[in-house]
Order: C-alpha cells, then structure tokens, then sequence
C-alpha cells in the first residue's frame, strides 16, 4: 500500500531511531523451537547455526527444502483460515491458492547454475556464496507465504535467516516459524535456522538492522520499511509497492480481457501488490468492456455521488487508504454506503479520471477505476504516469504485437501480463516460478535462492583448458 509522505518519513525516522539504540542482554529463548524473547538471541542463534549449516552439502539443503514443503502442506487450509481471521484481510479460497504456489513454486536449490569460462589461459569458475545470516521483514497481507517463500529461498542459498513479521499478523507469523523448524529438525538440520521474536515491533526490527552478524536485510512491504533498510549501510533487497496499471486496446479479446481483469483485481481482494489497480482502455471498447464485466462479477456504480461517497469511506482526508477496508469483500463495502449486494459481487467499478484518488492511489481493496482515452497512445502514456515508476507490474490485452512490444518498452516494470490476469506473473495460470519478494526498487525482480547470495569469481591460471 502506497504511504503518504508523511507516514513514510515517521516510519523512516523511527526504524533509524531504533538503529542507534544500545541492545538489550536480558532477555531469553522460549520453549517453542525457533522462537526467542530477544532478537539479539535470535540473531546469534541464527549466526551459530549457519556456520553449522555451512558444512553442509547442497542435497542437504535439498532435502531440509523438502521437507518443509511436506509439513507445510498439512499446514495450508490452517494458515490460510488463520490468517484471514487474524488480518481482516483477503479470503480463504485465494489464500489456500497463495500458501500452495509458494510450496509448489519456490525454486531451491536448482536456482543455484554455475558458470564457467574456459580459454587460453585457464579456466573461471562463477559461484553463488551464501552471505551468512539474513534478517526478513514481513507484511501483513501476504505473512505466511512470505516466511515460506523467503525460508526456501534463503536457506537453498545457505542462509540462516531472521523473521521480523508483521504485528499485524503476528500468531500465524511465529506459527509458521515454529511449523518450519519442527520440519527441519526432523530432518536433521542445525536448530535455529529460521527464527523470529515472540513479539514483533519496530524495537526488534531496528535491533535486526543493527546487528552486526546479520548481513543482508530483505524488506517485503511498504516504501517506509523499504527506505528504511536501504539506509542501514548493509545489502538489502527491497520489495516495495507498487500501482499496477492494465491497458486495453480497441484489438482485445474483450470478453477474455474482461474476465481475466476481473479475476486479477478482485484476487485475495486486491491485497497482492501485483493485481490490477487502475483499468485504461480505449473508448471504442469502453462500452462492452464494462458490459462484459458486470457479467464476472463486477457491481458498476455510475452516479457520480455514490462515487464520491464510496470515495470518502475507503480514501481517508489524507489522501490514504482507509486501513479499515484494505482487502475487504466487494459486498462488505458497498454495504457501507448503503447498497445491498450478493457474495458472488467481486469486485466494484466505476469510471473516474485519471486523476481520481482511485487511479493514483494503491487502495488494496476490490476497487477498480475505469479511465477511458481516445487510443492505445495515450492509453500507454498514461499507464507509464499511474504506475509512478515504481517497476512493479503491469498488465495489457491487446492483439497487436507492435502494441504489446512498445507497452513493454516504455511500462518497464518487473512483471508484464499480457492477455492474462495480474497472477499469471507469478505462476498461476502462467509460466515460471513464484515468488512473494518482488524486489523493483533494488532491481532483483522475482527474487529466488540465487538473489540471496555472494556471486564470486574462482580463478585457475593455465590450467584445465584442454581445446
């Protein structure tokens, strides 16, 4: 979710604030594996497990990814129901979806292809290196496919790594840690390799920050925390926020387009920061477009003072999302401003400018703006404008390959969709692998094991070149 200016300085000012703080001693371990009181515990415990961890041969780590997939598995309808019940956010159908992708489509330690070079003078080898203990943030709208997500990752690299969860989603976060160790200590890996604090706050993520044994900071949320890592003086990866436009051009498939942009928009209620916020399209299709819409589970409010009502529930005087609403049913929020609807509404739309609060702003909610313009130029143009170049995600549905080829030119997002959902970029129903780290603001992109490690240049003088 997009943050005003100054929320994004006060979360700045106090993560920093919390960098300069002298570390606690006192505290101690819980009785639940993984789990500590103390983040300087964890760190540490963390530290000494990767050194142990170290010695350790890539089919081990293998075989520690695997069988975290298996216990997670039973774990998939518990996490989805619990973090629906605990965050007020999404829903449970879309959530079991999430939690499965990761489990299915979270590279390992395949991700890890060496290079070589061979010539006259010998031959170079490229490697990946872990760096060593890795400290996680971790959003409320997506907890649990986060922690897994980043744990494969993270330890097919090499990595112990450090959770700071969301408070937001605080019991599943620390549940899913828990379920992450018993599988990796049933399968013989060194304790500790995955932990986190039995409460999270912004003290403990500045102490992660801080620690002189956690090398690598990952921040998955919003441009406060991002900015936050970035100016720790450590590597971090930052995987922001971002205004996901779609363009429609006069050549779609409009039926296709319409059900894939209803799909993609109202997907765990828009809470995934790649769906669709914002619909561009070109008036000769604008028509049938909504028409087909309403047809996938669309409610159309047309007048313009249900509009602006609708505006001033869900957008506060700041200009921000209410939180209140983020990732709310369709029907929950019309509700709200009086208009009875069934559970089969997914999604709400209306035709704003491109201006409006709805197109400029990251709502997070099943909202979707409809902007008409007079061609796919200008439809372009203005995507480029809404999407704040941030290089996150966009979408298009055009049949006219110079279109698409100029679209990807000049979005330069890290996922582009074309004729599909938003989701299909990051496995469902679309090829490749998944992930939940989707870093553009430090260009990793699609983050996977290899993004988690040291590239390092091995060099044989005048040996083992045989042509």
């Amino acid at each position: 979710m997009e943050s005003t200016l100054k929320e994004i300085e006060q979360i700045t000012r106090m993560v920093i604030q919390q960098l300069n703080q002298t570390p606690d001693q006192t505290c101690r371990p819980t009785h639940r594996p993984g789990i500590f009181e103390s983040m300087d515990d964890a760190v540490e415990a963390a530290h000494k497990a990767q050194r142990e961890y170290f010695e350790y041969t890539l089919a081990d780590r293998q075989r520690f990814i695997d069988a975290i997939r298996a216990h997670l598995r039973t774990k998939v309808d518990e996490m989805a129901r619990r973090v629906t019940e605990e965050t007020g956010m999404g829903n449970f159908p879309h959530k079991v979806i999430k939690n499965q992708l990761v489990l299915d489509q979270t590279p390992g330690v395949e991700d890890l292809q060496s290079g070589v070079f061979t010539g006259d003078r010998g031959l170079t080898l490229l490697e990946f290196a872990p760096f060593g203990v890795i400290g996680a943030i971790t959003p409320s709208t997506n907890p649990t496919e986060t922690i897994m997500c980043n744990s494969i990752g993270m330890l097919a690299a090499g990595n112990s790594v450090v959770f700071s969860p969301h408070p937001g989603a605080k019991n599943i976060s620390i549940d899913t840690v828990v379920w992450i160790n018993e599988a990796l200590i049933k399968a013989g890996a060194p304790e500790n390799l995955v932990v986190t604090v039995a409460e999270p706050s912004m003290e403990a993520v500045g102490r992660m920050m801080k620690h002189p044994l956690v090398s690598m900071l990952c921040a998955t949320g919003g441009p406060g925390v991002v900015r936050a890592v970035l100016s720790s003086g450590k590597k971090a990866i930052g995987a922001g926020a971002g205004n996901p436009p779609v363009v429609v051009d006069e050549t779609a498939d409009i039926e296709k387009a319409a059900k894939a942009i209803i799909d993609g928009c109202s997907f765990d209620n828009n809470l995934p920061c790649i769906a669709e916020k914002e619909c561009i399209v070109v008036d000769q299709v604008a028509d049938y477009l909504i028409f087909q819409m309403q047809k996938y589970g669309a409610y159309l409010i047309e007048d313009r003072e249900t509009i602006t009502r609708l505006r001033d529930l869900v957008v506060t005087e700041t200009g921000a999302p209410n939180k209140a609403f983020i990732g709310k049913d369709a029907h929950v929020i019309l509700k709200e401003i009086g208009i009875d609807a069934g559970e089969e509404i997914r999604a709400i739309i209306c035709e704003t400018p491109g201006n409006h609060v709805f197109a400029e702003e990251e709502l997070m909610m099943p909202i979707l703006p409809i902007i008409r313009v007079g061609d796919v130029q200008e439809a372009m143009k203005l995507g480029v404008k809404l999407e704040r170049g941030l290089r996150h995600t966009a979408m298009i549905h055009s049949k006219n390959i110079d279109t698409l080829t100029e679209f990807a030119r000049v979005i330069q997002t890290t996922i582009l969709v074309k004729n599909g959902p938003s989701y299909a970029g990051i496995g469902v129903g679309g090829e490749g692998y998944t992930t939940f780290t989707i870093a553009g603001p430090t260009g990793e992109g699609l983050t996977s094991a290899s993004a988690f490690t040291r590239k390092r240049r091995c060099v044989l003088v005048d040996g083992f070149a045989i042509r």
